[in-house]
């Protein structure tokens, strides 16, 4: 991943359902990596829900953040289903850092290149493609989850040279140890959502604070906390287009948001199916290995279908990715698309995982397996950017519109 591949990146594929010869070597690449760097981390992370200081730092290293960025900002310069890609291979082998990577990745760095003027990125990014500064991003709130837009009490107000935020943001990915964080806040609150605007902050800026780490039931090792902004001062250089545009970057943002964790759940699946067949071949009951018995190859030929149409639909939404322009989204096809894909993705694992555990028996129910660890991740991606309900909404509200 440190060259950029010389064939073009695009979603274009031998055909209508393989990948490239050079995507899938940057998929394989990048499952080398994650089998043998992030995967000794997994079992620790989930246990102690312990972050790794340096993992960023190697991660980009092997050129594997700014993906979409061009090399005069840091980053790597090919396309957003290269991205897909990374996350598809990093949550095989440590779904926790794949959430992790997404926060950072494409939740603040991707959205800064994308909207941010020049000054902006040469300042921020080439920290952030490097892994030196860890990025998240600052939406939901303790009193708007599903209504994130709507429902925003954070306020910005203008103070000279600078905005002055206040406010608290929750369920914040990254936010215990993030460095740069891209902040949504109202600066004319009486306009609702149309009154949003967006800003750069940094983790020691007068007035920002983590109020506390949080602990979950899965992804237990990418770090979760809550924020607050007590006049917290941001420099008025570091207001993210507009003032009063936060929309077009939040909606934009979101249908990336959903397109991009799609990878995680088929990464998940692929782990488990793989974790299936392995244990069916070498448990034995009844004298028989599980794998010699119909209902076990049953479910076991069920969890390969879900894994391959989950991959195929996740597969033609990041190539749809690939053409949203800047300031577009959350409306049309892509908009329809992007939670679709989610929600069949996350809707499937749930399938996957359930014969997956099923496969385990009782190893499965205990908490040291890794399909448990697997199992846990279910809930969140049905919840989180947009639960199962709203991203239903999304797509009947674009179909009879």
């Amino acid at each position: 991943m440190n060259e950029r591949a010389d064939a073009p990146m695009g979603g274009q594929t031998t055909n209508a359902f393989d990948l490239t010869p050079d995507q899938q070597n940057i998929l394989d690449e990048a499952d080398k990596f994650a089998r043998n760097e992030l995967y000794p981390l997994s079992q620790r992370m989930d246990d102690e829900e312990w972050w790794p200081e340096d993992v960023f730092k190697k991660i980009g290293e092997q050129g594997y953040f700014g993906i979409t960025v061009p090399e005069k900002f840091g980053g790597v310069g090919l396309d957003f289903f290269t991205s897909g890609l990374v996350c598809q291979a990093i949550a095989r082998w440590n779904y926790a850092l794949s959430l992790s990577w997404i926060a950072h990745e494409n939740l603040c760095l991707n959205n800064i290149y994308r909207n941010a003027n020049d000054d902006q990125r040469y300042k921020y990014l080439p920290d952030l493609c490097s892994g030196k500064a860890i990025g998240a991003l600052g939406l939901t709130e303790p009193g708007a989850g599903s209504d994130a837009l709507g429902s925003m009490r954070t306020t910005a107000k203008r103070d000279g040279g600078h905005y002055v935020l206040n406010g608290r943001k929750i369920y914040i990915t990254n936010g215990p140890v993030a460095d740069v964080l891209l902040v949504y806040a109202k600066t004319a609150p009486e306009r609702g959502a149309h009154g949003i605007s967006a800003f750069i902050v940094e983790k020691d800026f007068p007035g920002f604070s983590v109020a506390q780490k949080m602990k979950k039931m899965g992804f237990r090792g990418s770090q979760t906390g809550e924020l607050v902004f007590d006049n917290c001062r941001v420099p008025a250089e570091n207001l993210v287009g507009g003032e009063n545009q936060g929309v077009a970057v939040v909606m934009s943002g979101l249908d990336l948001e959903r397109a991009v964790i799609s990878p995680i759940c088929v990464g998940i699946a692929e782990r488990a199916l793989q974790l299936s067949i392995e244990y069916a071949k070498t448990r034995e009951q009844f004298g028989k290995p599980l794998a010699s018995f119909q209902m076990i190859q049953a479910k076991i030929a069920d969890m390969y279908v879900w894994v391959e149409t989950m991959k195929t639909f996740c597969y033609r939404v990041l190539a749809a990715g690939n053409d949203l322009e800047v300031g577009a989204g959350g409306r049309g096809q892509i908009h329809a698309l992007t939670a679709a894909s989610l929600m069949y993705a996350a809707n499937t694992l749930n399938s996957v995982l359930n014969e997956g555990l099923q496969i385990h028996g009782g190893l499965g129910y205990m908490w040291e397996a890794e399909i448990n660890r697997l199992y846990r991740a279910i809930k969140l991606l049905e919840i989180g950017a947009g639960t199962t309900e709203v991203r239903k909404m999304i797509i009947s509200r674009e179909l009879l519109a």
